[in-house]
C-alpha cells in the first residue's frame, strides 16, 4: 500500500465532529465514502491529526491515508473533492513514508477562536457573537497564565483523567480587529473539550466576572468551573498541525485576516 499525507479544510457545522460515526454524518465518514468511489474498495485505511468536536471547524487538518492506487497525488486531491460535500475540501495530497502517522507524529497543534462583538450574518455558524464589552487587555493578562507545562484537570472531562492531564501550551494571544476578537492557542495537543474551556474562562474574565488571578488557582486545584463556562463550537478552528521540523509561529496573520471584516 502507498501512504499520502493529505490537508484539508472543512465548515463543521453539518458534521457530528471529525471521528467516524455509523448513523451521523462525520468530516472521516465522508472522507471514507468518497476514498470507495475514488478507488472503488473498501481496502483503505484513513487515520486523522485529532479529533474535533460537533461544530468546530478546520482550517488545515491532517490525515494520512494506506491505499492500494496507481493515481498521482494531484489526481486523487481532484477526484476526491469530486465525491465530497461543498462543506469539506482536500487543499493537498502528498506521497508520505510509510512510517509517517498523522496522530503520532504531531508535535503540536494550533487553534484559533473567533468571537465577534457585533451582530454577524455569519455569526450562528462560524463566530461567537457576544453582545457584552468586553476587557481585552484583562483578556490576554490572564491568557499568560495559561501558558507553560501545567495540568489541566479542570479544564478536560472524566475520560482525561484516566490519562495525564497535562499539556505543554506554548502561547496562547488575544488579538482585537474591528468587530473581532481572535484567540490563538498553540499546544502539544489537548484534552476534550480543552480550548473552548480556555476560552470560556477568558471570556468571563474579558466580561469581569472573574478575576485573571483566579486563573492560576485552576491549575492548583480541580475545578468545574471551566466546564460550566464552555464556549460553543461555531467558534473554533483548528488552524494547523505541526511536524517534526516545522517552525511554531505565535503570528497567525494570514488567520487574522480571514476574520478581520466578519
Amino acid at each position: 500500500m502507498a501512504r499520502f499525507k493529505i490537508t484539508l479544510e472543512y465548515d463543521g457545522t453539518k458534521f457530528y465532529g471529525w471521528q467516524y460515526q455509523r448513523n451521523h454524518p462525520t468530516i472521516m465518514g465522508k472522507i471514507m465514502e468518497a476514498c470507495q468511489q475514488v478507488f472503488n474498495t473498501d481496502d483503505f485505511e484513513l487515520y486523522g491529526s485529532g479529533r474535533t468536536d460537533s461544530g468546530v471547524h478546520a482550517l488545515a487538518q491532517v490525515a494520512h491515508l494506506d491505499v492500494r492506487t496507481t493515481l498521482q497525488p494531484h489526481i486523487i486531491r481532484i477526484k476526491l473533492n469530486d465525491e465530497l460535500p461543498a462543506a469539506i475540501n482536500i487543499l493537498n495530497v502528498e506521497t508520505a513514508p510509510n512510517r509517517f502517522h498523522a496522530r503520532y507524529d504531531a508535535v503540536a497543534r494550533s487553534y484559533v477562536y473567533h468571537i465577534s462583538t457585533r451582530r454577524t450574518a455569519f455569526g450562528k455558524n462560524n463566530c461567537w457573537w457576544i453582545k457584552d464589552k468586553l476587557n481585552v487587555v484583562a483578556m490576554a493578562d490572564a491568557a499568560m497564565a495559561m501558558e507553560g507545562f501545567k495540568d489541566f484537570q479542570s479544564f478536560g472531562s472524566a475520560e482525561d483523567e484516566e490519562s495525564s492531564t497535562k499539556v505543554e501550551i506554548e502561547w496562547v494571544r488575544v488579538y482585537e480587529l474591528d468587530h473581532s476578537i481572535i484567540v490563538h492557542i498553540v499546544g502539544s495537543h489537548f484534552l476534550w473539550k480543552m480550548v473552548r474551556r480556555m476560552i470560556g474562562v477568558l471570556v468571563e474574565i474579558g466580561r469581569g466576572n472573574i478575576s485573571p488571578k483566579e486563573v492560576e488557582s485552576l491549575f492548583i486545584k480541580k475545578s468545574d468551573l471551566p466546564a460550566k463556562l464552555t464556549a460553543p463550537p461555531a467558534g473554533l478552528y483548528l488552524d494547523r498541525v505541526y511536524y517534526q521540523g516545522e517552525e511554531l509561529s505565535p503570528d497567525p496573520k494570514w488567520i487574522i485576516n480571514i476574520f478581520r471584516h466578519l
